[in-house]
């Protein structure tokens, strides 16, 4: 009996050095958050980094409809009503769905460590809730940020509009979204800003100017 415990405890000596060994060897997930107003151009660029470069795309505003188009979704209703009023879900909500998202990629493959994370942090309290449920998990490298006037945001999505489906790329969902892009993203932009996280790109130039501009900002920063 004795021998029997010995030998258990051996093996667990054993295992927990080769397992803490793995968890070391795991990156955090290194994050560029991409922010800019609607229709700024955020989606398509993240695509063109996607195809060009190892990074996995998470737009915060495509898991949140995803999660309130499945079946059996405890959340899904629940956003479905902000996401009519043109209102920011709940942060648990959001950081949840983005962190599982980042989780699965990794465990799916362990070389996908590097995520753009495309519309977060929307506000003030979505910064604080990342930094709650996120810090020390994950590495904040810097923020890609769209620079877009309000004219041409509003031009591109009334134009999207005709064929994304989406129901909130009419005039008036635009108009109140440009508000909270103002009032409460714009600050969050500028406290980066603070820190020099900030890589600012002007988007109102077409696709290819702008994504010119943006492989030069990666290259340089790794």
């Amino acid at each position: 009996m004795v021998h029997h415990e010995w030998s258990l405890s051996a093996g667990l000596c054993h295992s927990v050095p080769s397992f803490l060994y793995r968890v070391s060897l795991m990156m955090k997930p290194q994050v560029v958050f991409v922010l800019g107003g609607p229709g700024a151009g955020k989606g398509t660029q993240c695509s063109k980094i996607v195809e060009n470069y190892n990074y996995t795309h998470l737009s915060a505003g495509d898991l949140l409809r995803a999660e309130r188009a499945r079946e059996g979704s405890e959340d899904g209703q629940l956003i479905a009503n902000y996401i009519k009023e043109g209102k920011i879900v709940p942060v648990e909500i959001t950081i949840n769905l983005l962190k599982r998202a980042m989780e699965e990629t990794m465990q799916k493959d362990e070389k996908k460590f590097r995520f753009l994370i495309d519309g977060f942090p929307r506000n003030e309290d979505n910064l604080q809730g990342w930094k709650k449920v996120m810090e020390g998990k994950a590495d904040i490298k810097f923020v890609l940020f769209f620079d877009c006037s309000n004219e041409v945001c509003i031009n591109r999505c009334l134009e999207r509009g005709k064929s994304s489906g989406r129901t909130d790329d009419n005039r008036e969902s635009l108009e109140k979204r440009i508000q909270t892009y103002l009032q409460s993203t714009r600050p969050i932009i500028e406290l980066y800003e603070k820190e020099g996280k900030v890589r600012t790109i002007d988007a109102s130039r077409s696709v290819d100017e702008v994504f010119a501009e943006v492989k030069a900002i990666l290259e340089k920063e790794g």
